[in-house]
C-alpha cells in the first residue's frame, strides 16, 4: 500500500484546478442506462471510483469509453445483456445502488447487490426501496441482493420522502423520467449533483421542473435521447483546497470554484479569520490577519454546511483560537478521524455525534492512518501546517474522491510526496 509524506513547508501561493465532481459524475453515469442513445460526460473526475462505476456498467453490457485522459466519458447502453449487478462490484462502492431505479425504469426488472463504500454508518437504502415501491415497483431482499420488478412498468406517484436523501432523490428521480404519469418528489435533496442530474437527464429528453427545490415534479415520457453534458465542479474538492491556505496561510486560487457551491462553508470560512473572493476564473482564498478563530459547525443537507468537509474543517479549527464545537447530524461514526489528528497534538473530545476541538498553537507531525475518504484528506491538510513529518498510511481511500492529490498540493509548494509503503511495515 502506499503512503503520504507531508512536511509543514509554510504559506501556500499557486492556483489549483478543481475537476468535476465525483459525485455528480458516479450519478450521471447509471443515467446511460435509462436510453439506448449516447451519453458524453465532460469535465469526468479520473478517480478509482469512476473506475469501478464504469466497471459496473460494462457488465452489465454498456460500452464505456474513456477519452481526453479521461476527462470525456463516452456511455452507451443500446446493447445491454446483463441486469444483475454483483455483489464484486457493488460491494466497493455505494454509489453502484444508483442502477437499480434506471435498469428498473427502462427494461422492467433489475438485481441489485446491496452496496459498500466508506464504514461511516448504516447509510441505509430504505429509502430507494420505499420511492420505487410507490411507483409500482415490487421488490424482493434475498441473499444480500434486491430483486426488482416491474411487469407493466413504472407509474408516477407522490413521493414524500420522511428525512432528505440525496442517493434516494437520485434514484427517483432517473426512475420517474420514464415512468407513466406525473411523479412528485416531496423533500427532496437541494444539492448542486441533484440540480447537474437533472439539467443533464432534461438534455436528454426528460420533462423535470423544481430541481434545486425541496419538490421535483417530472412527467415521464416514452423514451430518453442521447446527450453531451459538462461535469459540475467537485464542491468536495473545492472546499478540501480551500482549507490548505486557511491553515498553511498564503493566498491560493482555485479554479472554476463558486461560491453558490458553498455558501454556508464559505461563511464559516469568513467567521474563522479566511477571506474568500471570486475572481474571473474561480476563487481566491487567503487567511486575514492573525490566528483561525474557533466557530461552530452544524452539518446538514444542502444549503447547509456539507458533511463531506467536517473532517477537513475539523483540521482547521484545531489550531485555531477558542474552542469549536462540530455537531454530525448526517452519519454516524464520522468522527474516526478524531482520534488520529490527536496524535498530532489535537485536543478533541468526542461525545456521540458532537466533537469539541480546543485549538492549540502547533500541532506536531506523526505516523496517522486514514480512516475514510475524507478523513485521508483532513490528515494531509493538518500535516500541512504540523511541525516536522507527517505519513500517512491506508491512502487508497484518496484515491475514491481526489485526483492528483500530491501534484495539486505541489503546484502551490507544498512539501509532500507519495511513496509505496515498506514491505515489512
Amino acid at each position: 500500500m502506499d503512503q503520504i509524506i507531508v512536511r509543514g513547508n509554510g504559506p501556500l501561493h499557486g492556483e489549483i484546478p478543481i475537476a468535476g465532481a465525483k459525485n455528480a459524475c458516479l450519478t450521471l453515469m447509471p443515467a446511460t442506462l435509462l436510453t439506448d442513445q449516447p451519453l458524453t460526460l465532460t469535465n469526468a473526475p479520473r478517480l478509482s471510483d469512476i473506475r469501478t462505476m464504469t466497471a459496473l456498467l460494462q457488465s452489465l453490457g454498456a460500452e464505456v469509453a474513456s477519452l481526453n485522459d479521461g476527462t470525456v466519458l463516452a456511455l452507451s447502453s443500446h446493447g445491454l445483456d446483463n441486469h444483475t449487478a454483483d455483489y464484486d462490484i457493488v460491494r466497493k462502492m455505494r454509489a453502484s445502488i444508483l442502477v437499480l431505479g434506471p435498469m428498473l425504469a427502462r427494461d422492467g426488472h433489475a438485481i441489485v447487490s446491496l452496496p459498500g463504500g466508506c464504514a461511516i454508518g448504516a447509510r441505509p437504502v430504505d429509502l430507494h426501496l420505499k420511492a420505487l415501491e410507490a411507483m409500482g415497483a415490487e421488490l424482493d431482499l434475498r441473499d444480500g441482493y434486491v430483486h426488482a420488478k416491474a411487469a407493466g412498468g413504472l407509474k408516477g406517484a407522490v413521493i414524500d420522502f420522511p428525512v432528505v436523501s440525496v442517493g434516494a432523490t437520485e434514484n427517483a428521480l432517473m426512475a420517474a423520467t420514464l415512468a407513466r404519469g406525473t411523479t412528485v418528489l416531496k423533500n427532496a435533496a437541494r444539492e448542486p449533483e441533484i440540480v447537474d442530474l437533472a439539467q443533464c437527464l432534461r438534455r436528454m429528453g426528460a420533462q423535470i421542473e423544481g430541481e434545486g427545490s425541496s419538490t421535483i415534479t417530472i412527467q415521464g415520457v416514452q423514451a430518453l435521447g442521447g446527450a453531451t453534458h459538462p461535469v459540475v465542479t467537485d464542491r468536495i474538492e473545492l472546499g478540501t483546497y480551500m482549507l490548505a491556505p486557511a491553515i498553511c496561510g498564503g493566498e491560493v486560487e482555485l479554479l472554476g470554484g463558486r461560491i453558490d457551491l458553498l455558501a454556508a462553508f464559505c461563511e464559516k470560512l469568513d467567521q474563522a479569520g479566511v477571506s474568500v473572493t471570486e475572481t474571473a476564473r474561480g476563487l481566491k482564498v487567503a487567511r486575514k490577519n492573525g490566528r483561525i478563530r474557533a466557530v461552530d459547525v452544524v452539518t446538514e443537507p444542502f444549503p447547509g454546511f456539507p458533511t463531506d468537509l467536517q473532517a477537513q474543517m475539523m483540521a482547521l479549527l484545531c489550531t485555531a483560537e477558542g474552542t469549536s464545537v462540530l455537531e454530525e447530524t448526517i452519519f454516524e461514526n464520522r468522527f474516526m478521524h478524531a482520534p488520529e489528528l490527536a496524535r498530532m497534538g489535537a485536543r478533541i473530545e468526542v461525545h456521540g455525534g458532537h466533537a469539541t476541538v480546543h485549538g492549540v498553537a502547533k500541532m506536531r507531525g506523526a505516523p496517522v492512518m486514514a480512516t475514510d475518504l475524507r478523513a485521508s484528506v483532513s490528515l494531509i491538510l493538518a500535516g500541512l501546517a504540523a511541525e516536522g513529518e507527517t505519513i500517512v498510511s491506508r491512502v487508497y481511500h484518496l484515491d475514491r474522491g481526489y485526483e492528483k492529490v500530491v501534484r495539486k498540493l505541489r503546484g502551490v509548494g507544498a512539501d509532500i510526496e507519495r511513496i509505496k509503503e515498506p514491505a515489512d511495515a
